[in-house]
Order: C-alpha cells, then structure tokens, then sequence
C-alpha cells in the first residue's frame, strides 16, 4: 500500500515537476510502456523511475493550468518479493484550485464476433474536430477490462469526441486501416447526467500477409491429388473436391466427365477451380446414397510444369445418406428482423454455411453433424457478408452477434433450440 505521497494525493494548486510515491514494500515497475497512462496526455512522456520503496515521477512538458491529473499505474507496480500488484493505482493532483471529479464510462465491442479484445483503449478527444483522432495524442484514456468495459475519471465538464483503438504502434493516434478502431458519431457532452455507451470496433482493411514460398527438393515429379470424398461418403450439400499437389496451367472441363456405375454421364454438372488453381470442384445435384464415378483423362490437366496425370484415372465414391445428416431447428427470442439477420455457422474462423432468417423460426433439414458457433450478423445492406467501418465516410461496422453456447449437432437426429438474442451485446 501507499506509505506516504510527495505532494500528498489529491493536492491542488500544484506547482512542482516532480511527485515520489513511497510504500511499505520493496516494489519494482514492470511494462511501464503499457501499463502507465496519464490523462490529460502528454507530448513527451514524464521520467519514471524506483528505488527500493519509492516510485518517481518527473514531468518533462509543461502542465496545463487549472487542470486535474491522473496517473495510472495499471499493473506496473509489483511487489518485489512475493509479486503481488498493486492494481490500478491512480494519483490525482490538480494545477488549479479543484480537483475535477466527473466521470464516464461504456464499452468496447469487435463488430466482427461481437467478443472482446481488452488490448484496445479508449480515447477523448476534448473540444476536437474529426481529425483529431487522425492526428494528435487523445487528451484522455482509459483502459478496457476483460469484459470490454471501460471508465473515465477526473474529468471535467465539456464536449467530447469518443473514439477506441488498438494501437499497434504506440501512436495513440488512428493512422492505420489495419488497426481495430471504432467511433462514436456524435459528440458527447460530459456532464455527470451521461448514459453509457457502446462502441464497435473493425479493422477496415485485413493486414496483407506476404506469402513466402520454400522450395525444397522432391524426387517426386508426378501430378497427383486426393478427394473430398471420404470412405463416410461424399457430402451432398457440397461439391465434390478434387486438391492437387502444384497448381494447375491448364484443364479442360469438358473432358472431365461424371457418371453413374453404368457410365451414364450426369447432366448439369460444373466443374470450377479456385484462385490458387489446385482446388476443383464438381459440382452436380447429389443424390443421397448413390455410388459415382468421376472420369479424369491423363490429357485433361496440366500443371505449371506442363506435367499431366500418368494415367486415365476413374474416381469410385459413394454420396451420404440422410441418416448421415441431423435436422436442426432455431427459435428465436428478441431477434430484430426488420434489420435483416444473417444465421452464421463457424468451425474456428471458416464459416460453415450461412443463410437470411426471416421469420422468428429457423429450419434445415440436412445439417453436417459437428459442432458449431453461432454468430448472427445484422446485414444493413443485404449483400450475405460482414461489412466493416469506414471513419472517413462516417460508417458504422456491420454488427454480429456470436452465442455465447456452441451447438452440437447429432446425426440422424432432430436438433432444436431456444435462442434468446441479447441485442445489447
């Protein structure tokens, strides 16, 4: 604990550059960088620095008039013998005659999951214009706890502009697409009468990843692939997958045949291959419960070597059945319709499937067996995908909703639910 304060804390009328912070135990600071927010921001950082009980503060820039200070340890302050933190420890002072005593407080929300990221802060700007946030230090932060919430104190009464930020580089200010950042779109004006709010955050634009390729020495030279179809069968919700092992330069899809055991060709089938050009897919309305057989001429690809099949290969695989599938059935409680509503299936970050809601209740009657999460995303402009921000056009973030209980969905078996949407998430 605090043994004694120079200046004591909460004095006013402070004239000094310089504050020592004594306590009962032999301390160390630890991650000031991260853990130490003063408000109002400074230009330059003060000089921080301990020796054995004491803590110093020496300012750098000139402190405002008639303005409260709060110095916020967060976690730096360890116990040096056994570790225990002094948490959240804040000194307060002020240069005028009145310690300012007002406060706020909301919440930081990821548009995106509707979770948390408790790294990010949330910023004020006092009496700034909308590119402030793009250009100057925030005049006050706080920091997110693990529930996304934050609160601001010691402030005083005026107009501010409410902004949050992952702040990848320690600018405190929002100069990159690729940060999580979230806005308010009004000014606030700060008064002890204020409600909360929410805030959600996006990243505008995913971080580029550079692909880099390593060769490494094969003897292998051959084209080869494997399939999507299993000895559990072919799923008949999707196209039948066919990965190669390098790209592919060329390939004729009219060459590439799917028949019945007879050999009968099956009409209506399509034949794509991704971006990378070594996944394709057939595509074709499968029955359930049916035995193939997929026809590949050697002459049909070719790779990027010019390399081809070594042989004519015919691919024997059998579709699902029904009793291979569950049906699954939603209620849903407290969901707002007429902001069109997306139902989103996720394994890990990969969506599964995704379809519109429009009514209170939800069916499908052929659903993969496995284990989901549940995301709902609110589709303002009804184009099937999550949308982010835009500060300069003064957009809101899409917003989704992620359940807090996975579902686990059983073969062969009439899957329901209760889902109670709680839209303040």
């Amino acid at each position: 604990v605090l043994a004694k304060a120079t200046p004591g804390e909460r004095t006013t009328n402070f004239k000094g550059n310089k504050i020592s912070l004594t306590f009962d135990e032999y301390i160390e600071l630890k991650e000031v960088s991260n853990n130490l927010f003063i408000s109002p921001v400074q230009k330059t950082n003060p000089v921080i620095s301990y020796n054995l009980r004491t803590v110093t503060i020496k300012f750098r820039d000139t402190l405002l008039p008639n303005t409260t200070y709060a110095i916020n340890f967060g976690n730096a302050i360890v116990d040096l013998h056994e570790g225990n933190v002094l948490k959240d420890y804040a000194y307060v002072f002020s240069t005028g005659n009145k310690i300012d005593s007002l406060t706020w407080n909301g919440k930081v929300v990821m548009a995106e999951t509707g979770l948390v990221d408790s790294t990010i802060i949330a910023l004020l700007y006092r009496n700034a214009d909308d590119s402030a946030v793009q250009k100057r230090k925030p005049d006050y932060l706080a920091r997110l706890k693990g529930d996304g919430s934050f609160i601001f104190r010691n402030l005083p009464a005026d107009n501010y502009k409410v902004y949050a930020l992952k702040d990848g580089d320690n600018g405190k200010t929002y100069n990159s697409k690729t940060e999580a950042f979230a806005f308010l779109e009004n000014e606030i004006k700060i008064d002890g009468n204020n409600a909360p709010a929410t805030l959600y955050a996006y990243v505008q634009e995913k971080p580029k990843v550079t692909a880099i390729t390593i060769s490494t020495p094969t003897s292998d030279k051959r084209l080869r692939y494997s399939t999507s179809a299993t000895e559990a069968g072919q799923d008949i919700l999707n196209p039948l997958e066919i990965t190669f092992n390098r790209a592919l330069k060329n390939y004729d899809a009219t060459k590439i045949i799917l028949t019945d055991t007879s050999f009968n060709p099956i009409t209506g089938q399509q034949v794509t291959i991704d971006s990378t050009r070594k996944i394709m897919a057939i595509s074709t309305s499968w029955a359930q419960g049916n035995s193939y057989r997929l026809i590949i001429p050697k002459d049909a690809i070719t790779d990027t070597t010019n390399t081809r099949l070594t042989k004519n290969d015919t691919l024997k695989f059998n579709t699902k059945n029904q009793t291979d599938y569950g049906s699954l059935l939603l209620r849903f409680k407290n969901l707002d319709l007429s902001r069109h509503p997306v139902i989103q299936f996720f394994t890990g970050e990969t969506i599964k499937f995704s379809s519109p809601i429009t009514t209170a209740e939800w069916s499908k009657k052929l659903f993969l067996p496995g284990e989901y999460e549940i995301r709902i995303l609110y589709d303002n402009n009804q184009n099937g995908k999550w949308d982010p921000g835009n500060y300069s056009l003064k957009i809101q973030p899409e917003r989704v909703i992620t359940l807090p209980q996975k579902i686990s969905l059983r073969a062969d078996w009439e899957n329901e639910r209760d889902i109670t949407i709680d839209n303040g998430q």
